[in-house]
């Protein structure tokens, strides 16, 4: 029995996969994928079934609603994309990979980019970079003019378990599939709100790599409107100002004024709606 569903084919051919975890820092991979399902219109087309890699009796309620996992594909046609967002699995991490690359081969896709977070020391008025991890020395080359990192060398330390966006390249590997983890860096006082710049970032790449069409209007509203908030918030608060001019410096701070940082701003971010 296959571990996925497909609910509507649609005729790809060498498309690309983006796909995203939920619950990573700021949401990320969750805000990013969705901005893109909406600008180029993607349909719902199958889901990785999740009573093999999920424990149904551990299912979260929050504000009195139950979380059920979601790992769902959205396609273009137009487009020429497959998108994929879903929950880490409980369980079983290479069967529910081999399945979400069976679906890709589907959908005949020739690129997987995975997306997410990196937490940094950097303050949120920085410029963006992406930093790139590929399962092949050819493809650095091909983001070399998108302003993407691609020199950094990871390996997961030992006696640790691979991130599931690293497993995911191997798997693609042997598959012969080219395949991108694609980080973009979140300020460690944002990890637990929006970071609407660090979306743009990623969205802006593939927008420009794959002709997407979309339109910023929608996050560039979010990025103003979160630049009145922190306005806001150093008005009413010198010394958190003052914190964060410090890390557009490289200064730093120390473990208390860090904590501070997070906790002022993540609960003027919240009271301010």
């Amino acid at each position: 029995m296959d571990d996925y569903s497909i609910i509507k084919r649609l005729e790809l051919k060498d498309s690309v996969m983006l796909a995203g975890w939920m619950d990573d820092a700021s949401d990320i991979g969750q805000r990013t994928l969705d901005y893109i399902i909406r600008q180029t219109e993607c349909e719902l087309c199958a889901e990785i079934l999740p009573d093999t890699f999920f424990p149904m009796s551990g299912v979260s309620v929050v504000d009195d609603v139950a979380q059920f996992p979601e790992c769902k594909f959205y396609s273009s046609q137009h487009r020429n994309l497959l998108v994929f967002r879903g929950n880490i699995p409980r369980m079983d991490w290479y069967r529910f990979l081999q399945a979400v690359i069976d679906v890709a081969q589907i959908y005949r896709v020739k690129e997987i980019y995975t997306v997410g977070a990196m937490v940094s020391v950097a303050a949120h008025t920085m410029p963006r970079i992406l930093v790139a991890i590929a399962n092949t020395a050819e493809v650095k080359s091909e983001l070399e003019p998108y302003n993407v990192m691609t020199d950094s060398d990871f390996e997961t330390p030992a006696g640790q378990k691979p991130t599931l966006s690293s497993y995911l390249a191997w798997l693609a590997g042997q598959r012969n599939i080219t395949a991108v983890n694609l980080w973009v860096p979140v300020p460690f006082y944002l990890v637990q709100a929006e970071d609407p710049r660090a979306c743009k970032r990623l969205i802006y790449f593939f927008n420009d790599k794959y002709k997407l069409g979309v339109d910023f209007t929608g996050l560039d509203a979010e990025i103003a409107s979160q630049n009145r908030k922190m306005a806001a918030l150093f008005q009413k608060s010198p010394v958190i100002e003052s914190y964060v001019r410090r890390l557009e410096t490289g200064e730093g701070l120390d473990a208390e004024q860090s904590e501070q940082l997070v906790n002022e701003v993540l609960e003027h971010l919240k009271k301010d709606g």
